[in-house]
């Protein structure tokens, strides 16, 4: 077995798929792009669903890949076990519709087993098959296993719901009798019992089948085009390859866990208690890629799982000693290591480092206030003279605070306390469900579509023609290849100008008419079929028949918005990198007829300052009359003059460059205006976040920036009549001016409430009743607010007239209701919720204080009576 490094583990298995026939596919960025059903790309294939399914059909089935994934159901585990990795790059091969079981089987066993390549001794490797899976079983056989390598598991079946699924086989390498000091061999793999010995490194999946959850598994209908997924981790593969006892001590984490011992003056010891090295190492890895990626730390969905996972990192931190912000310290070592396939980590090294420091340094005043939190509730566990410490404050420590348990459980003991592991478990697990439930929304892949796969029909789009006659070449409808239709259908043509939805536009609508001019039908959507050619859906008015040919024509007043949109989202785009930072990526966006919505990266909201001067610059390319150019060329050459890639689309080997004068240069398949005076104005409507570390704008274009502007106008003018402004331009300083007299009028009516509530106070205050042995004070007051009451309240407390005060007032048509207590044995908030009902209202507040609202003035007296009763 040949000694290497992760680098050269990696480089050898896509050599060997490309000496196969298999195209490289670039791993593609953490965040997926137009799949709700993912959180994080969590796999090789995850980037390939659209090929698996049908839905698009590669220039090439076979296709390999080193993808960068992170997976975060089970952090916990992470540092505990010598496998576990939020982040990790899965290696894999792929056949869509090509080969199958013979090639997948025999290549990766010359893969793992030539001198040529890795060198595995085939003595050490074991497979596991599906029972009812012979065919993969004699395969084996076939290259060269042992049958007493072959071991058949029930679980080896893979399925995510209705789509393609089918039996998979794994192999795993066995790494001696030194970890498996009881020597219960190969029982440990046949019984699937957690082990060090057998380590699984490569997983094929046979996707054959189609899923269907009404039938049982032995009913499912063979896939019309079967094909070949596999998966192998590079962590482990490269354990295995350099010898090493966890993956931890490889290439791929030493040098920053060499950097760690640097920082804590700490020393790693593989074999001791290394777990915050590990925890460190793994989490930066994830932050670096993920931050780079686009992903910020914030309080929800993606954002949440990183800084969570920074919390984690920065408390291990500080278990080896480490006080000082220090996780971005470590992000140039992580790109150092990944540079020579993941140069994205060092190009985007500053901002990353930027982001991971700042959340450091917020997060260390959150630690203040857990440490807060766990004196807090020490103390008040001695005061009570309990020795446990309830899970529910030790996951509140860990969720929000970021303690993990193994230090608030240091601290408890230090402490005195034991904790309450089962407690702390169940809420863990709720927390966990939550979080399944709300970001898993499917997650199998969609059906194959045999017809549409199959539909080969060459058809071109014409960026320039608005109208072209062209020949009708197939006719789709109930998933059946027809001659002729009527009603709904999908079609293509030779030759079109319907745009197909594509890059966020929105597709073309038109017409579709006959040799005398007649509408035959009408064109509702326009879509890409998975060889490419664009599909459109039609309703059809008469009937439709493969081979005639039709005149085409788009409705050009749809096109006319779209295109405007679209241009100015490339405008809007470049002003967000000279504004904001270079940082402020797309993040997916629609290019509709009225308006456009633009995501994109950044960890603040936007400024009204720097949102005016986005739309001036924005406006300013607009009035500048720019002619908006074209041009076709390889990505090489696209590169080299600066263009800009939009986020999510996928380039082939010609590219559309679009450039607007020296302002903006993308690469981009999407129709524009000739000039940007076309577009006639830009209007920003709205900015808001969406998710953690994202951010929206919606804008409009042309007539709609037009009305909206005018609509503002409008606006102004009402605010004008109201505050009677002669001049538009004096408004502001009217405004201003009633402002100030209204502040003057509310500090007034402050100090007249306050003398009402100080005279009101002498009377009120000396009727003290008792009722089980509380004293309480329960009267109607006059008040003109709520603000009145609590002064009363404010004075009362001053006096201490009493252990509890009732106060209710009628202002206006409605009963406002204020209780205060002194008394630890009457809370406030239970009080008003008894005493609420009577005056139609409800209410909540402090255990000291609370206040009510109610709709019926006339239950006052009742409310009053019944005080004592509740006490």
């Amino acid at each position: 077995m040949k000694k290497m490094t992760s680098q050269e583990v990696r480089q050898m298995f896509l050599d060997f798929f490309k000496s196969k026939g298999h195209t490289i596919e670039p791993s593609v960025s953490l965040v997926p792009v137009n799949d709700p059903t993912l959180l994080w790309i969590n796999s090789g294939v995850a980037t390939l669903k659209k090929y698996f399914d049908g839905s698009v059909i590669p220039e090439n089935p076979r296709i390999t890949n080193a993808q960068k994934a992170i997976r975060t159901n089970d952090i916990e585990n992470v540092g505990k076990t010598a496998r576990h990795h939020t982040m990790f790059e899965m290696l894999g091969n792929f056949s869509i519709g090509d080969y199958f079981r013979k090639e997948a089987i025999e290549w990766g066993f010359e893969l793992l087993t030539s001198p040529e390549w890795y060198g595995f001794p085939v003595e050490k490797l074991y497979m596991t098959y599906y029972p009812a899976d012979q065919d993969s079983y004699n395969r084996w056989l076939e290259v060269g296993v042992s049958p007493d390598h072959l071991i058949p598991i029930e679980d080896n079946f893979w399925e995510i719901g209705a789509g393609p699924s089918g039996p998979d086989t794994e192999i795993f390498f066995d790494r001696g009798e030194a970890f498996d000091p009881e020597n219960v061999g190969i029982k440990l793999l046949a019984e699937d019992i957690e082990n060090d010995r057998y380590i699984e490194i490569w997983n094929i999946v046979l996707s054959q089948f189609n899923a269907d959850p009404s039938v049982p598994r032995s009913e499912y209908k063979e896939l019309p085009h079967k094909n070949i997924d596999t998966g192998m981790g590079l962590e482990r593969m490269v354990a295995v390859i350099q010898g090493a006892h966890t993956n931890f001590e490889t290439d791929l984490f030493m040098p920053i866990i060499r950097q760690i011992e640097q920082l804590s003056g700490k020393t790693y010891d593989p074999y001791g208690d290394n777990m915050s090295f590990k925890v460190i190492a793994d989490h930066i890895r994830s932050l670096s890629f993920a931050i780079g990626d686009g992903a910020l730390p914030g309080n929800e969905g993606r954002g949440y799982v990183l800084r969570r996972l920074l919390r984690r990192a920065v408390m291990h931190g500080r278990k080896l000693g480490i006080t000082d912000t220090f996780l971005y310290k470590l992000v140039k070592i992580v790109g150092d290591i990944m540079q020579s396939y993941y140069p994205e980590v060092l190009e985007k090294r500053e901002f990353i480092e930027k982001i991971v420091k700042r959340e450091e340094e917020t997060f260390a005043r959150t630690i203040d206030a857990g440490s807060k939190l766990f004196d807090d509730v020490i103390g008040k566990l001695k005061a009570a003279n309990q020795t446990r410490l309830d899970g529910a404050d030790i996951f509140k420590l860990y969720d929000t605070y970021g303690f993990p348990v193994e230090l608030t459980e240091e601290l408890a003991e230090d402490a005195g306390f034991t904790i309450d592991h089962a407690g702390f478990e169940a809420a863990m697990k709720a927390q966990q469900d939550r979080a399944r439930a709300a970001v898993v929304k499917g997650g199998s892949m969609n059906k194959q579509s045999e017809v549409l796969t199959a539909l080969e029909d060459a058809s071109t789009f014409s960026y320039t023609e608005k109208t072209l006659a062209s020949r009708l070449t197939a006719i789709v409808q109930d998933d059946q290849r027809v001659k002729t239709a009527k009603g709904t259908a999908q079609v293509v043509f030779s030759e079109t100008p319907f745009y197909a939805e594509m890059g966020g536009q929105v597709a073309d609508h038109g017409v579709i008419l006959d040799a005398a001019g007649e509408v035959v039908a009408n064109v509702t959507d326009v879509q890409k079929a998975p060889n490419g050619q664009p599909l459109h859906t039609v309703e059809i008015l008469t009937e439709l028949f493969e081979g005639e040919i039709y005149t085409l024509a788009i409705d050009q007043k749809r096109r006319n918005g779209v295109i405007k949109n679209h241009t100015a989202t490339h405008l809007l785009h470049a002003a967000l990198h000279n504004i904001l930072g270079e940082h402020a990526t797309q993040a997916g966006s629609l290019n509709e007829v009225d308006f456009l919505r633009f995501d994109f990266t950044h960890f603040a909201a936007v400024t009204v300052d720097e949102l005016a001067e986005i739309e001036r610059q924005v406006n300013e390319e607009i009035w500048n009359a720019i002619d908006v150019l074209t041009v076709e060329t390889d990505v090489a050459t696209a590169k080299e003059m600066g263009a800009m890639a939009l986020f999510g689309e996928k380039y082939g080997k010609v590219v559309r460059v679009v450039t607007i004068g020296d302002y903006s240069v993308e690469l981009c398949g999407g129709t524009h205006v000739a000039n940007t005076s076309e577009i006639g104005l830009f209007k920003i409507v709205k900015e808001e976040g969406i998710g953690s570390g994202t951010r929206r704008i919606m804008a409009v274009t042309g007539q709609q920036a037009f009305e909206a502007f005018k609509a503002q106008e409008a606006i102004l003018k009402d605010v004008q009549a109201l505050v009677k402004s002669p001049q538009a331009s004096q408004t502001v300083a009217k405004v201003e001016n009633l402002q100030a007299e209204l502040k003057s009028a509310q500090k007034e009516v402050e100090s007249l409430s306050a003398k009402i509530a100080s005279a009101q106070s002498g009377e009120i205050f000396q009727n003290v009743q008792t009722a089980n042995g509380t004293s309480f004070i329960a009267a109607k007051v006059t008040a003109t607010d709520a603000g009145a009451l609590r002064n009363l309240a404010d004075i009362w407390k001053q006096k201490n007239s009493s252990d509890v005060l009732v106060l209710v007032a009628q202002i206006g048509e409605k009963a406002n209701l204020l209780v205060a207590s002194q008394s630890s044995a009457i809370k406030a908030g239970n009080l008003v919720k008894a005493l609420a009902p009577f005056i139609d209202g409800r209410g909540g507040g402090k255990p000291d204080m609370a206040m009510a609202g109610g709709t019926k003035p006339a239950g006052i007296a009742d409310l009053l009576e019944n005080v004592g009763a509740n006490l």
